[in-house]
């Protein structure tokens, strides 16, 4: 493994063995599987054939599967030494056939050495503004975080009978100026509203730089069947994100509003964040990962360049 000065993706020649396999290889496993290329060999699960050439143009093999189509996963048996999953669940359903699916082929041949998962913190469900730990009894609250509960029990569970070091990080809202809707810009010139202090809820945050570096952090130094927090050290209410969010972009404050009117005037969808409230400790990414957060705050992640 790496030393402790070892920057993550400038590993040594010997590393160069190593197959890391991407599943679910979107935009923080491309952030991720180019800190490794051309180092270690990365390959990623890929359902759409036409997003293979931009990923061979960034050094990684695309390996045409799809975790809905258990016949194509064959090829995967014993085909890396590591694996990261960041595939979602599948969208309805109370448990997780596609994390299913990955696991029993990865287990048919020589197991990878480390798996890494990427949940949500949306496991906890309303903490009611508390700060929590990795020891926190999950809540699941909506269906989507019943699936990602399921799927960590399924990785825990391989992680043991397999002898594989699996961890499991707890993601909240991922945020990056060069990543896809990743800022508040949008929604602040649309003056979408936010709740009023007496009713808003505390929010977490992680740069995709920051987590794409956490999930190699746990690929190396991870415990086995271990649960970090994948989480900055911002301490915020949604609503002062926003706020802070419109004072380096030079717009106006997006208004506030009682949680009586968010209901009748935001989506479905909008409502679903402000329906839970905590604070995620992220002493384990610290001290166990080893992890040196680039952007430890919205205020420094968010500023313009």
């Amino acid at each position: 493994m790496p030393s402790n000065q070892t920057p993550l993706g400038a590993l040594p020649a010997r590393f160069r063995r190593v197959r890391v396999l991407v599943v679910g290889c979107g935009d923080v496993g491309q952030r991720a599987a180019r800190r490794l290329s051309p180092r270690v060999r990365v390959l990623a699960l890929v359902r759409d054939a036409a997003a293979a050439p931009a990923l061979r143009a960034q050094g990684i093999t695309p390996l045409a599967g799809d975790l809905d189509d258990t016949a194509s996963l064959r090829r995967l048996a014993g085909i890396a030494t590591h694996v990261i999953h960041l595939a979602p669940p599948p969208g309805e359903g109370e448990g997780d056939a596609r994390t299913q699916a990955l696991l029993r082929v990865l287990a048919r041949r020589s197991v990878p050495a480390a798996l890494v998962y990427g949940s949500t913190s949306g496991v906890y469900g309303d903490c009611g503004g508390a700060w929590i730990d990795e020891t926190r009894a999950l809540n699941p609250q909506t269906a989507r975080a019943r699936r990602r509960v399921a799927a960590e029990g399924q990785v825990r569970a391989f992680g043991r009978a397999a002898g594989v070091r699996a961890s499991i990080l707890r993601i909240p809202g991922i945020y990056a100026a060069d990543r896809p809707n990743g800022t508040p810009r949008e929604r602040l010139q649309r003056v979408t509203p936010v709740l009023a202090a007496a009713d808003d809820v505390f929010t977490n945050h992680i740069h995709a730089d920051d987590l794409a570096r956490a999930v190699l952090a746990a690929l190396w130094r991870g415990k086995p069947q271990r649960v970090v927090h994948a989480s900055d050290d911002s301490d915020l209410r949604m609503g002062d994100y926003f706020d802070q969010a419109a004072d380096l972009y030079g717009l106006p404050r997006p208004p506030r509003i009682s949680r009586a009117q968010a209901t009748e005037q935001l989506s479905a969808v909008q409502l679903s964040f402000m329906r839970e409230s905590r604070r995620m400790h992220n002493r384990r990414l610290k001290q166990e990962l080893r992890l040196r957060l680039r952007y430890p705050t919205v205020a420094t992640g968010l500023a313009p360049a």
